[in-house]
C-alpha cells in the first residue's frame, strides 16, 4: 500500500541572495512517513546569475521528479499549482528625503482632490444654508459647522484606512489592503503564465 504525501505550493517566495532552493523553501509537506525530513530537504533548484528576478516553479513538475525519486509514494497536491520565487536586493535604510517628498506630494493632492470636490458641490453653501436653517442669521464663514466637518474628515479617513500609522484599530483588513491583494494576485496570475516559468525542469542532481 502506497504512502500519502500531501504537497502544499506556497504562492511566493521571497529570496535575498542566489542560493539552492529547497522543498521546504516553496511547498508545506505533511506526511506520516519516515521520509519527510529527506523529502523536505531535496534541491529543487539552483538559483543562478542567469535567472532573472521572478523565477516560477510548476508544481506538476516536482511531482514528476518526486514520483522518480520516491515511486513508493503517492504525492497529492493541495492548493497553488506555481510558486513564484522574487529575488529582492537586501534591505536597505530607507531614504528619509524620499520618504517626506513623496509623503508631501499625497498630502498635497488628498488636499487638492477634497477642495475641488468641495468646490464643485458647493459645500460652502450648503453650510452657509445649514446655518441660516438652525440659527437664523446669515453667515459668510459657518465655524462651529466648518471646523467639525473638518476634523470628522480626517478622523473618517482614519477609520477608512484602519491604520493609524503601525498601529491598526481593529483585525479588520482596510479597503486599500484588499485593493492591494488583488492587485498582487493579479499581478502573480500573469506571472505564473508568461514570465520565466522553468518549462523544462531539471532535477539540480
Amino acid at each position: 500500500m502506497q504512502k500519502i504525501v500531501y504537497l502544499r505550493m506556497k504562492k511566493n517566495v521571497t529570496k535575498t541572495k542566489r542560493e539552492t532552493v529547497l522543498l521546504k523553501d516553496i511547498c508545506f509537506v505533511s506526511t506520516n512517513r519516515e521520509e519527510k525530513k529527506e523529502i523536505e530537504n531535496i534541491t529543487i533548484y539552483h538559483i543562478t546569475k542567469k535567472d532573472k528576478n521572478i523565477i516560477v516553479i510548476d508544481s506538476f513538475l516536482i511531482v514528476k521528479h518526486l514520483n522518480k525519486w520516491y515511486p513508493h509514494l503517492e504525492i497529492q497536491l493541495i492548493g497553488p499549482a506555481h510558486t513564484i520565487i522574487r529575488m529582492k536586493s537586501k534591505q536597505e535604510k530607507t531614504p528619509i528625503l524620499a520618504v517626506s517628498f513623496v509623503w508631501i506630494l499625497l498630502f498635497i493632492g488628498a488636499a487638492m482632490t477634497i477642495m475641488n470636490f468641495h468646490e464643485d458641490v458647493s459645500m460652502l453653501k450648503v453650510q452657509q444654508k445649514l446655518h441660516y436653517l438652525l440659527s437664523g442669521e446669515q453667515n459668510e464663514y459657518p465655524l462651529w459647522i466648518q471646523i467639525p466637518y473638518s476634523l470628522g474628515i480626517g478622523a473618517g479617513m482614519l477609520l477608512f484606512f484602519n491604520h493609524w500609522f503601525q498601529k491598526r484599530f481593529n483585525e479588520e483588513p482596510s479597503p486599500l489592503e484588499v485593493e492591494i491583494y488583488k492587485y498582487q494576485q493579479d499581478i502573480d496570475e500573469y506571472i505564473s503564465h508568461y514570465e520565466n516559468e522553468i518549462d523544462d525542469y531539471k532535477p539540480p542532481y
